[in-house]
């Protein structure tokens, strides 16, 4: 069976294995994405990514997540996938292409690229939700009903469902992991739901923990900082821009009132290189 190259990139610290699928298809069954992914017994990575040809962008990039399900978009790989095509093509900007949608990168200095991640879709049937209901905050808690320990979370969709719950305080790994997996799959969401935890510092910066759908707790989630600070924002809790502080690095989040555009700037990592043995090409 073919051997296929790829190589290891992190986004602050949320980590992808890249395939440049370009010349030859590179289709992997779930079980295949999930041995991957397997920090055990695989190369281990939050996704997996694969390029592959485009008639309307430089690339198109399709996203699995370590649960082997397919999803639409991911903020810190098309960074990473943004510095690749940008050190290939020689050009200032490139364009990908995902199933969320397209976006521009471009370079931004020594090992940081910016994304612009389009415009935020905060209808409720775009993000979407199950009901109609006001995004700004909608009708959704965690904890006992007298006494919720977070709730009325906004809602975006960044090309990706997201919820924003904001607290007072940082939450542990004990509470982001059981209230996001409770919530990553509730009926209101008929496609899922990343769930992030928002402790607003200032009106320019923002602590968020973010439990990533069919991945878990992440170190970083490009997509989630970018609904954090569109939130918290819509909610008048900041300006329109700010510092996201995740788990792994720091993301700069400015959403333009000129085009109404989401931009995210932060640092690539290229880690090493390798073959998948075993996965049909």
């Amino acid at each position: 069976m073919a051997r296929t190259s790829y190589v290891k990139m992190n986004g602050a610290g949320n980590d992808f294995v890249v395939v440049d699928a370009r010349a030859r298809a590179f289709s992997p069954t779930p079980d295949q994405v999930r041995a991957i992914c397997d920090r055990a017994t695989g190369v281990g990575c939050d996704q997996l990514i694969a390029l592959e040809p485009s008639q309307t962008a430089d690339v198109f990039m399709r996203v699995w997540n370590a649960d082997g399900g397919q999803v639409e978009t991911c903020g810190n790989a098309l960074r990473c996938v943004g510095w690749l095509a940008v050190q290939a093509t020689g050009q200032a900007e490139v364009r990908i292409d995902t199933l969320g949608g397209p976006t521009l990168a471009r370079a931004a200095g020594e090992g940081r690229v910016t994304v612009d991640m389009g415009a935020p879709r905060l209808a409720w049937n775009e993000i979407p939700l199950a009901e109609e209901m006001d995004t700004r905050g909608i009708e959704l808690q965690f904890g006992p009903i007298d006494a919720p320990v977070a709730h009325t979370p906004g809602a975006v969709s960044m090309g990706n469902p997201h919820v924003v719950f904001f607290l007072d305080h940082t939450p542990d790994d004990g509470f982001v992991k059981g209230a996001g997996s409770l919530l990553e799959r509730h009926p209101l969401f008929p496609e899922g739901v990343n769930v992030g935890f928002a402790h607003v510092l200032g009106p320019d910066r923002i602590r968020l923990r973010v439990w990533e759908r069919g991945a878990g707790l992440t170190k970083a989630c490009g997509t989630g900082a970018c609904a954090a600070l569109v939130a918290a924002h819509r909610r008048g809790l900041t300006g329109r821009a700010a510092t996201v502080q995740v788990d792994g690095g720091e993301l700069f989040i400015d959403w333009r009132e000129v085009d109404g555009h989401v931009l995210m700037t932060g640092p690539v990592e290229v880690e090493g290189a390798g073959v998948l043995p075993g996965v049909a090409a």
